[in-house]
């Protein structure tokens, strides 16, 4: 207690140094997850668990009663708890001789008859059933606990054979409970480190010498063959970390990694075994030098793989089948889609076993579905329009009818807000959008497609989850979230908002955090939450008490924002999504910028002349950009994991996003031919070029073990901050990859708390605060 004391008087004198404490550290300490639990742990969705592919469901919710188990028949409009707590946990306590925690209890394995009226169970080893009319319950069989001993097998669709993987070739065995020779068979002999079998090329190599693994190989439908889709990355070369916590010694870690303009990537080999007679094939994949595979789908007959592959530059892709019996590979449909393709919306989807094909394209600058036949013959677009044809939710193969959310289509609907819609693929006319509310929803269809969950929600209003039939018309409320606990604690919803990037012509949608004592008479600096993708926005569109760091951040007195730049997400159509193309580090930058200074001049408690930026990864690159590219703007920034120099990350992202030259050469060969080769160049802007710009207020932050984006991204930038005699502050975290967690991750979003108090509050107590807190719970 004597130390809180002198720490206490330190404080005081700090504060009459600096003038009144003005960050509310205890505000936001309030709304971390260990002060916040209680009020947070309550269910905002569901999962309905359909019956036997009825329309019939049962789903769980958590309230501050407990979790709750309900069932649901749609027909009747009925719905009532899955079982009787009483009659069930009371026999499962005589049982088990202990006490079964009724407020929070998951079913194992629960499955139901076929008349849908009992369901069986696992618990504590046993199988236990429980009638639905009768209320009895029964014990059965003992569960047999396969456990993660048995995770290496993976069993043929009849469960007939066992395939597995060990050092580094597959091996197949029959399964004695189906009466097949269980005795071990090796398949295949060319299988090493970094051209295996398994995934696990990374790890101890001994380990993966001694015990079996699980394999990449895949069964066929006709439970006569496998395919593995290999990755030979023998020839990429390594990176390399320094484990320093280890003991005695720091240790090396060692691992393959591809950068940017690369001539050594990895290549992709498909192989296809029959494991009755043990003959393996080797398919002829190859397109282009450096392309991209991957296996899309294969026939039930077992005789056809159909497949995708890209470009390296990711601007081209085909579509081709295999044919096994004669390993002959045509392409059915074929792509140019420049500057690059939309993959996080991607979709290809096979029909009729491959008669009809649905493929996604944003060849109209807009993303929609196009149907093929099985010769790669388009038939018509199923979609079309100046709007976006999201993902797919559910296909309804004998309607012929595609259930897929929509983007933008609705006008007086937020553009970032799923909208679910159905469509015949045969009869494009029939399009029907299926809910108007203006929100962001996630539906789930009955197996009938007579009914569907809908659970729809913004960041400022609470999900609802309700039951609607097939014309989108709600047949009840099912559940409703209690957030009392965290209203009675003081916490409000965030707003969005919508601006113009600095072309004045785009809409920019994006989400401000207040704090939960917000004053409209004060001012308050702002701070940018940043994530600029290029194929993802860092803004929510759904509910949340908690928005990672934004909501507690707020708290000490800041305005905080998240919002959209061009070049981020393919929500928004083709334009806008690669707008980044060929300018890796400066395209969401103006845009930032413009949008802080229109809110500024739209609310007068935002104070432009206090202006921060702080982001992960991606945003760590983003917010050193920024306040290097205008350091009178942006007084303050933390930068944690960040890309800085692309030319040492993953090559697939950079060249991607930013864009590879292509040089072709012919080489001579009077033996085997002429041949001609191609060479990638690979030219990006980098953090370090901008740091002779920076003015100070920078906090860098990397994990030592990130085998993502590798330290030395931050140390590189470290050292061109050096070179140029500038002042910064970093912190290396010794045990962190990619991600931050635990004490590490608190430690991290406590100096980020002090960094900007100190630096847009002029509040230079946080340290101070932070001992008084763990000297508090050091005395608990």
């Amino acid at each position: 207690m004597k130390k809180i004391f002198f720490l206490l008087v330190g404080l005081m004198v700090t504060s009459l140094l600096w003038g009144q404490q003005k960050a509310n550290f205890k505000l936001a300490d309030r709304f971390t997850s260990s002060n916040f639990r209680f009020a947070d742990g309550n269910s905002m969705s569901i999962y309905p668990m359909y019956i036997n592919d009825g329309d019939c469901f049962w789903y769980s919710f958590t309230t501050e009663e407990g979790k709750r188990h309900y069932y649901v028949n749609p027909e009747k409009g009925e719905k009532r708890l899955l079982f009787n707590p009483e009659k069930l946990f009371g026999f499962l306590n005589q049982e088990t001789h202990g006490v079964c925690d009724a407020k929070n209890f998951t079913f194992q394995e629960l499955k139901f008859d076929k008349k849908g009226i009992s369901f069986t169970f696992n618990f504590e080893r046993h199988k236990y059933r429980y009638n639905m009319k009768t209320e009895e319950v029964t014990k059965l069989d003992t569960v047999i606990n396969e456990g993660f001993g048995d995770s290496w097998k993976k069993y043929s669709p009849d469960s007939a054979y066992i395939v597995f993987a060990q050092r580094h070739n597959l091996y197949v065995m029959g399964n004695k409970d189906k009466g097949k020779d269980s005795t071990i068979v090796q398949l295949t002999t060319d299988g090493e480190r970094y051209f295996s079998y398994t995934k696990d090329e990374d790890e101890d190599e001994i380990a993966a010498d001694t015990f079996p693994t699980a394999p990449i190989a895949v069964w066929m439908k006709d439970s006569k063959k496998v395919y593995a889709l290999r990755c030979d990355t023998r020839h990429v070369d390594k990176l390399f970390l320094v484990d320093v916590m280890t003991d005695p010694r720091p240790t090396l870690k060692t691992y393959k990694y591809a950068m940017a303009g690369d001539q050594k990537l990895e290549k992709y080999e498909l192989t296809v075994i029959d494991v009755e007679t043990k003959e393996v094939k080797t398919i002829d994949i190859d397109g282009w030098q450096d392309q991209y595979v991957d296996v899309l789908y294969t026939s039930k007959d077992g005789n056809k793989i159909y497949f995708e592959r890209k470009t390296r530059a990711f601007d081209e892709q085909e579509v081709c089948v295999a044919n096994l019996a004669t390993g002959e590979v045509n392409v059915l449909i074929h792509e140019i889609d420049k500057p690059f393709m939309d993959y996080k919306m991607a979709n290809i989807m096979f029909l009729n076993d491959g008669k009809d094909i649905i493929y996604r394209s944003e060849r109209t600058g807009w993303g929609h579905y196009y149907l093929y036949d099985d010769q790669g013959h388009l038939k018509h677009a199923i979609t079309s329009g100046e709007w976006v044809a999201g993902p797919v939710a559910e296909i309804d193969t004998v309607g012929r009818t595609l259930y897929f959310y929509a983007l933008g289509k609705d006008k007086d609907i937020d553009p970032y807000y799923y909208i679910p819609c159905r469509v015949n693929i045969d009869k494009p006319e029939s399009l029907t959008q299926l809910t108007f509310d203006n929100a962001n929803h996630q539906v789930h269809f009955s197996k009938s497609f007579k009914y569907f969950v809908d659970i729809y929600e913004r960041v400022d209003m609470v999900p609802r989850i309700v039951l609607k039939d097939r014309m989108g018309k709600e047949v009840m409320e099912l559940e409703k979230p209690d957030i009392r606990r965290a209203l009675e604690m003081g916490w409000k919803a965030p707003e969005r908002f919508k601006v113009k990037a600095a072309d004045g012509v785009t809409d920019l949608y994006g989400v401000m955090w207040k704090p939960f004592d917000f004053d409209s008479t004060k001012v308050y600096p702002i701070i940018s939450s940043v994530y600029p993708g290029p194929f993802y926005e860092y803004v929510p569109t759904q509910f949340r008490l908690i928005h990672d760091e934004n909501t507690r951040l707020a708290q000490l007195g800041f305005i905080v924002i998240a919002v959209g730049h061009r070049g981020g997400t393919p929500m928004r159509g083709k334009f806008y999504h690669t707008y980044s193309h060929g300018k890796l580090r400066d395209y969401p930058l103006a845009d930032d910028k413009y949008a802080i200074e229109q809110l500024a001049d739209r609310y007068p408690f935002i104070d432009v002349t206090k202006v921060g930026i702080y982001g992960h990864s991606g945003g760590g690159f983003m917010s050193t950009a920024a306040i290097c590219t205008y350091p009178d703007f942006y007084k303050a920034a933390v930068s944690s994991a960040g890309n800085h120099d692309n030319y040492i990350y993953n090559h697939w992202w950079g060249e991607t996003h930013n864009g590879v030259k292509e040089e072709k050469k012919v080489i001579k060969d009077s033996v085997n031919g002429d041949r001609t080769e191609s060479t990638f160049k690979f030219r990006v802007g980098t953090n370090m070029e901008l740091a002779k710009n920076y003015k100070g207020g920078l906090l860098l932050v990397h994990g030592w073990m990130d085998d993502n984006v590798h330290p030395a991204h931050t140390l590189r930038v470290v050292d061109a901050l050096i070179k140029a005699g500038k002042n910064f502050d970093m912190i290396m975290l010794p045990r962190s990859n990619h991600g931050f967690s635990g004490e590490e991750n608190t430690f991290y979003e406590r100096k980020m708390w002090f960094h900007f108090a100190r630096l847009l509050l002029g509040d230079n107590t946080g340290d101070y605060y932070y001992e008084i807190e763990q000297y508090k719970k050091s005395d608990r």
